[in-house]
């Protein structure tokens, strides 16, 4: 299962995406559709959607729009760019109406999705949805085998602890043979032992590994023995990482996307452009640009950025 297409320049040392607003403010459909056609028109590599449902922090309660809706549409309104969950939370969905979703829009975007998968953790809006907060990896276990075969195979007949599937079978199967590309958001032990067999990519949030380059070795080295444990090649694991980057004058809309408190990547556009080569250089194969403001003049402050990247280094 392969990662991504090839990057939009071939000299770009690693593939840029953005991830749209989540709660930053609340931008109306327009906008967004604006943004993601602004993001494939200045030549991003990937677009994300945070699949929440509820933040609830002193400040107050703020929602996103519902990531799965959001992505059919965004499916619909591009041609190129690449898009997916950061990261869907098995805990939100039936594996089964999971593995059905991710289909259909890998089927409305012509294969362009990337099937981002996590546990889940807010347990604020867990308990406020009515939904588990116990055993959350042991349940994402059991969701991943399920939605995993489902899509790569077409069927499963599975019976655990906390789901059972009787001769299920995914239909009508999606463009691609072998289903959308895996990708796990977690740097927990027991997670990279139970994904790592088969996802294409592992991501890592802005604050597990501080937000800068100097701290991906220590989560390269994680997945590189999670890789070793199950008897996998590390270097067929692509690696990614979200990048909580602030522009001039933001912070006026941004959420606390620095949950972990992490200081955001700041500077000319020959600084940013710089520490995404240092990121390449640590072998990190994609970046997810969580931006403030995610705004329309946000993404076009990119191009500069996108410019530096493919011209010689």
């Amino acid at each position: 299962m392969t990662f991504g297409r090839s990057r939009v320049s071939a000299l770009r040392p690693l593939r840029v995406g953005v991830q749209l607003p989540e709660v930053e403010y609340e931008p109306r459909w327009a906008e967004l559709r604006t943004m993601a056609r602004l993001a494939e028109e200045i030549g991003l590599d990937s677009l994300w959607v945070g699949d929440h449902h509820l933040y609830r922090t002193e400040t107050g309660t703020r929602g996103p729009w519902d990531a799965w809706t959001q992505l059919a549409a965004i499916a619909a309104v591009t041609e190129r760019i690449e898009i997916g969950p950061l990261v869907a939370a098995t805990v939100f969905h039936r594996p089964g109406i999971l593995a059905r979703m991710a289909t259909m829009i890998d089927e409305i975007s012509g294969g362009r999705f990337i099937l981002g998968l996590g546990a889940g953790w807010n347990e604020a809006e867990l308990r406020a949805l009515d939904l588990p907060v116990d055993h959350l990896v042991s349940r994402f276990e059991e969701a991943f085998t399920i939605v995993r075969t489902l899509l790569a195979e077409g069927r499963i007949d599975f019976a655990g602890r906390f789901y059972t599937m009787r001769d299920c079978e995914l239909l009508p199967r999606g463009p691609r043979p072998g289903g959308p590309p895996l990708m796990v958001g977690s740097i927990g032990p027991r997670m990279l032992r139970i994904t790592m067999p088969h996802v294409a990519a592992w991501n890592a949030w802005t604050g597990y590994y501080g937000n800068t380059p100097d701290g991906i070795p220590a989560m390269r080295a994680l997945v590189d023995d999670a890789c070793r444990e199950v008897g996998r090649d590390p270097a067929t694991v692509v690696r990614t990482v979200a990048v909580f980057l602030r522009w001039e004058g933001g912070g006026d809309t941004s959420r606390d996307v620095d949950r972990h408190q992490v200081r955001p990547l700041t500077g000319s556009p020959e600084a940013i452009a710089e520490t995404l080569r240092a990121y390449a250089r640590e072998g990190i194969a994609e970046v997810q640009l969580v931006m403030d403001p995610i705004t329309p003049a946000g993404i076009e402050r990119l191009v500069p950025v996108l410019a530096l990247l493919d011209g010689p280094a």
